[in-house]
């Protein structure tokens, strides 16, 4: 039933259906949590082989260099190379580090707050500092923003990924426009990938600002979940092309490859950027862990042994997302009470729910035991004008756990469309 196009009584009805389902869950005391993109237990047990590839003190010395000392500040070249493999960029141009790229961004951001690009003045020196954000979008990406107080502008997200015509206009026309945060592909939240139009825009873009810069995050770069790939036009080899590689920082790490607490995150730029990021992470600190970063290398060996990990990640996750999205179908398609994008890979499914609806159904989630990521928060400064967009993040709980999860979620998803639309007729 389209409840757009349903009468009251027919509302009226449905809705005691739903309330009376709702208590029943309610009832049940749940204690569910699907807030974040975290791996399961099932997935982290993946990756338990790592922890016994160094066993002996002969197996920390890697090419030469002993990985329980001091130095290297840039991450061991054995990293650096199965990082520039994955990436498709030279070993020469990574920097390797801990097991956060969330940190590394957050650093490179401070660095250009605090020290300034190249030859430019630091931005926190600047009148006004502005940052494009493709919406919905990462709420840690924000999170950096607002607590800088650097101003952020909506970019709406298309199919094909941010709209290049307003990215374009505000880049090349508004010299405080210094930077745009990109979740190229299998976006978060959407699951969307960029094409190969949108990466070229990217590359030749001519900024207002000589400090513009495209922060990559490249999270989910080899985490597919079916057969069917997608795959995201190297944006490095594209600005070498247009001789505009200083614009470009791009991140990767092995956080839901390996372990989210302790994997190995990498930060890819210029030549010119490397050596200005290493002058100032000099005085910060003499090394990674490199212990740490042998033992991925070690584990993986190569772009093919991370290939095959991901596949048995995809074995555990894909049936997941098909619970999520065969229940959304089943229970909401058609309704009018939402849509949603399938992703291919990543770690999430983005729903739009009615108009005015997501504060309401996040609300009635949590009154009944299910926590997911809070209504606002794909935004900047956690404002939704739709408020529509709610996060679903699969992977954590088990494949029991996800039925009455989603189950639940569609309930309240139903409910609120359901008095929203009863509202209307009244």
């Amino acid at each position: 039933m389209d409840l757009r196009k349903a009468s009251r009584e027919e509302l009226a009805k449905l809705e005691a259906e739903l309330l009376q389902e709702y208590n029943a869950c309610k009832e049940k005391g749940l204690k569910l949590d699907m807030s974040r993109g975290k791996p399961g237990a099932d997935q982290l047990d993946l990756s338990e082989a790592m922890l016994r590839v160094l066993a002996h003190n002969e197996d920390l010395i890697a090419d030469g260099l002993d990985t329980r000392n001091y130095g290297v500040l840039d991450g061991i070249p054995a990293c650096r190379a199965l990082f520039a493999e994955l990436l498709g960029v030279p070993a020469k141009n990574i920097i390797a580090g801990g097991n956060a790229s969330l940190t590394m961004m957050y650093d490179n951001i401070m660095r250009l707050w605090v020290f300034g690009a190249p030859g430019c003045t630091p931005w926190s020196k600047q009148e006004k500092v502005k940052f494009l954000c493709p919406v919905p979008g990462y709420d840690r990406h924000f999170a950096i923003c607002e607590q800088l107080g650097i101003e952020m502008i909506n970019v709406p997200m298309l199919e094909d990924g941010p709209d290049m015509n307003m990215v374009k206009q505000y880049v090349e026309g508004d010299a405080t426009v210094k930077g745009i945060w990109c979740v190229p592909q299998y976006s978060n939240p959407e699951g969307k990938t960029y094409s190969d139009d949108v990466v070229r825009a990217f590359a030749n873009l001519t900024p207002a600002a000589p400090d513009f810069r495209i922060m990559w995050d490249n999270a989910y770069c080899v985490h597919h979940l079916y057969e069917k790939q997608d795959h995201v036009l190297n944006l490095f080899t594209e600005l070498e092309k247009t001789d505009k590689l200083d614009m470009l920082f791009m991140f990767a790490s092995t956080s839901k490859i390996s372990y989210p607490g302790a994997g190995v995150a990498v930060m890819v730029c210029s030549d010119a950027n490397i050596a200005w990021t290493k002058k100032i992470m000099g005085v910060q600190a003499i090394g990674p862990d490199k212990i740490n970063q042998l033992r991925h290398v070690r584990f993986f060996g190569n772009a093919e042994g991370v290939a095959m990990h991901m596949q048995r990640h995809a074995a555990i996750l894909a049936p997941k997302f098909d619970v999520v999205l065969e229940t959304l179908e089943r229970r909401i398609g058609g309704t009018g009470a939402g849509t949603w994008h399938k992703p291919a890979g990543g770690y999430f499914v983005s729903f739009d729910a009615m108009p005015g609806c997501a504060s309401k159904i996040y609300e009635l989630c949590k009154e009944a035991g299910l926590v997911i990521t809070g209504a606002g928060a794909t935004f900047p400064y956690g404002k939704d004008a739709n408020d529509s967009n709610l996060r679903i993040a699969p992977s954590f709980p088990t494949t029991e756990e996800l039925k009455v999860a989603i189950n639940l979620f569609c309930t309240c998803a139903l409910l609120a469309a359901c008095r929203k639309c009863m509202a209307e007729i009244a």
